[in-house]
């Protein structure tokens, strides 16, 4: 599975992310399922499975409360809930603050997931590395 399998994904949780190794990134996501009755959230072997996104390394990465972020149509991206960033605010926060550039010897790319509840932005020399796991 690639990332941009996912493009088209909506209405996803974040379940969060670790760093198995140094400068290393994993996320963890779940579909919700929609329904009219209000049910806490759990995971379990009858849930759906649980979307890993492993980033081999990352120049950085941040977490947003979804509640506080507002449409920007300054950013253009592919994608609805997974997305890939033309041009983004973060991307260009990022290259302020860091010594590479578009030219760097590996181009970086800003990947966003837009989830319920969280905003997660990647900006990685790699491609990531997606698969589903119970």
């Amino acid at each position: 599975m690639n990332y941009s399998d996912l493009k088209e994904l909506q209405d996803v949780f974040f379940f969060g992310l670790i760093e198995p190794e140094v400068n290393q990134l994993r996320l963890s996501f779940c579909k919700s399922k929609a329904s009219d009755i209000t049910e806490p959230l759990m995971v379990n072997e009858k849930s759906s499975p649980i979307i890993q996104v492993d980033f081999h390394s990352y120049i950085a990465y941040s977490v947003r409360n979804e509640f506080f972020t507002s449409r920007d149509d300054y950013e253009e991206f592919d994608g609805k809930t997974f997305r890939i960033y033309k041009k983004s605010r973060y991307l260009d926060f990022i290259s302020y603050g860091i010594f590479a550039s578009k030219d760097f010897v590996r181009p970086y790319k800003h990947y966003g997931i837009c989830c319920i509840d969280h905003v997660v932005d990647i900006i990685s020399t790699s491609e990531p590395i997606v698969r589903e796991t119970k």
